[in-house]
């Protein structure tokens, strides 16, 4: 494996290392296996995300999982008796290498990157859970991986593989709106108050120090584990890290949108160990080929658009005729109206101006399902909608907004070469230093 990049040598290298991507075996990934035959799959994680996304390959073999916490890695393995278990993915990895096939990553945001990363190397196709990564740098590391390796990949955004969502993409580039110029995304989640405690024992079923894995050593402390470590800079990156691969991944398909040139941040005092009671980003996208720059503008803990409200006061209907749900979602304004839109509904705004509108003729295919789709991928061949080039350029923006938020400064961002061109306050927090064992 690469050595160890330090924060410092990182700032100083990016440019050369965004264009080349870490080096990598030359050796391709193995051919897929029979369509008829299953595949051997690892787990990393055993339950809560991890637990769902293994249900979700279990139509394969589940040969081996890991799990930190002995409570959990039990109560995840029930349901797979001849799985091997281990504590240390490392540890899995290496010894079941000639067993398996592929790997999925359900963990902590912060160890996402060393486990995916790591089966990569050993060119496992890989399924990993959003955001795809914790830093920027690590994915666009593991997006270089997998085009590199030739392996089959997909982020753990289930929403993407829904119906409504392609029927959204489907009114936007049909021009049902026109030009769009300017979204508006917004989240209703609240991460944040992570407190750091010290003095309580260790449980006896965590291994607190495979936990942290590449982030900075500290004493235990109580409440992290399994869920609030959302809410620590160290381990997730809050409301935004969490919804923003959710949410952001419409206007991101719909819009044919990818690197973002200037990101700025607003919201409470920066709190070095916290993630921020709400916080809003503008993002400004150039335009694309044909299509227009766009300003995307997120809003998160209860926050949302001013002008959300002028459309809700017209009570509008879904497109089962039920109102609907603004508590998250999306606004696109374009030039001839408006589409509002989340998870499972959409609506055309003001409806007065679309009463005689026809939608067109679905042409986006319907999933076969986000697992099935990965999982027939390695076997047949042929693309995944969020493959690790397409949801690595959407986890990189969607991190691009922690970036200037902790920062303080507004990010002018090259894409190419992974720099903030303006900050180097801000540079510092594009990729982070890995404690000594951990590697990416």
């Amino acid at each position: 494996m690469p050595r160890q990049i330090s924060r410092r040598r990182f700032v100083q290298t990016t440019a050369l290392t965004a264009t080349a991507g870490y080096f990598v075996n030359p050796t391709q990934a193995q051919p897929s296996k029979s369509p008829n035959e299953r595949l051997n799959i690892a787990g990393v994680g055993a339950t809560g995300r991890a637990g769902a996304d293994i249900a979700g390959v279990s139509s394969q073999n589940i040969i081996a999982i890991a799990d930190i916490d002995s409570d959990l890695l039990e109560k995840g393995c029930v349901k797979y008796p001849k799985a091997n278990k281990y504590r240390d993915f490392r540890v899995m990895l290496e010894k079941e290498a000639d067993n398996i096939d592929a790997v999925v990553v359900g963990t902590t945001d912060h160890t996402h990157a060393p486990a995916a990363a790591m089966a990569m190397r050993l060119k496992k196709h890989c399924y990993c859970e959003k955001p795809l990564t914790h830093t920027v740098y690590e994915a666009r590391t593991l997006a270089n991986l997998a085009k590199e390796n030739s392996l089959v990949t997909q982020m753990g955004t289930q929403i993407h593989s829904l119906d409504n969502y392609r029927r959204v993409v489907e009114l936007v580039e049909t021009g049902a709106i026109g030009p769009i110029k300017e979204v508006h995304v917004w989240a209703s989640a609240v991460y944040t108050g992570g407190k750091f405690t010290t003095g309580t024992p260790v449980p006896k079923n965590l291994d607190w120090d495979l936990w942290l894995g590449p982030a900075v050593e500290r004493p235990y402390s109580e409440g992290v584990h399994p869920f609030n470590w959302r809410r620590f800079w160290d381990y997730g990156t809050g409301a935004l890290g969490d919804f923003g691969c959710h949410y952001m991944d419409l206007v991101h398909w719909a819009l044919k949108l990818q690197n973002p040139t200037a990101v700025s941040a607003q919201g409470p005092e920066v709190d070095p160990v916290s993630t921020p009671a709400w916080c809003i980003v503008d993002y400004e996208y150039p335009s694309r080929n044909e299509l227009p720059p766009v300003k995307l503008t997120w809003y998160d803990s209860g926050k949302k658009p001013e002008k959300l409200a002028a459309v809700v006061k017209r009570q509008p209907l879904d497109q089962n005729g039920k109102p609907m749900n603004v508590s998250s979602g999306q606004l696109f304004i374009g030039e001839k109206g408006m589409i509002l839109s989340n998870y499972g509904q959409r609506s055309l705004v003001p409806a007065e101006d679309f009463s005689d509108f026809k939608a067109p003729e679905p042409y986006i295919p319907a999933s076969i399902g986000h697992h099935e789709e990965w999982v027939n991928a390695i076997k047949n061949g042929g693309p995944t909608t969020c493959n690790f080039d397409y949801s690595g350029g959407l986890t990189e923006s969607v991190l691009l907004g922690t970036v200037a938020y902790r920062s303080g400064e507004k990010v002018e961002w090259d894409s190419e070469n992974l720099k903030v061109t303006n900050s180097d306050k801000a540079q510092q927090f594009v990729h982070k230093e890995y404690r000594k064992g951990w590697t990416l």
